[in-house]
């Protein structure tokens, strides 16, 4: 596997239109801070890192509407790939719905972000835009 952060979205993105109540997603610490991330921001509901074997695992609990059976997660996109990178500066971050949205970084201080990143007034890889 060349792209282990398009695999996670491709992953969750399956489980949701099969409308799954819980995904398994092999573990890193980019994902680790990707799925605090989500949690953080109201995308899915809960999650969990069971450390078994050398590599571990995530489980992630999906957020649906309980009236719509609609998912939280309307759309992920993979912005940076290892093809073609995609940085950004502060003053040129991307507004992802214009605002209603997240875009999820990787900078100098760690994953976060795009609001988090202008706060701060540092750039970074664009790594994927979550509606």
């Amino acid at each position: 596997m060349t792209d282990p952060i398009a695999d996670y979205l491709t992953r969750l993105r399956n489980a949701i239109k099969a409308q799954h109540r819980v995904v398994e997603i092999p573990a890193s610490n980019l994902k680790k801070e990707i799925t605090k991330i989500l949690f953080d921001k109201g995308y899915i509901l809960n999650y969990k890192f069971v450390e078994d074997g050398p590599q571990g695992s995530i489980k992630i609990a999906l957020k649906y509407d309980p009236v719509n059976k609609v998912n939280a997660i309307k759309k992920l996109v993979r912005v940076s790939t290892p093809g073609l990178r995609q940085y950004t500066g502060y003053k040129d971050m991307p507004r992802v719905l214009n605002g209603l949205g997240i875009a999820i970084l990787s900078t100098s201080k760690g994953v976060m972000t795009d609001k988090e990143a202008r706060e701060l007034m540092i750039g970074g890889e664009v790594m994927c835009y979550v509606y």
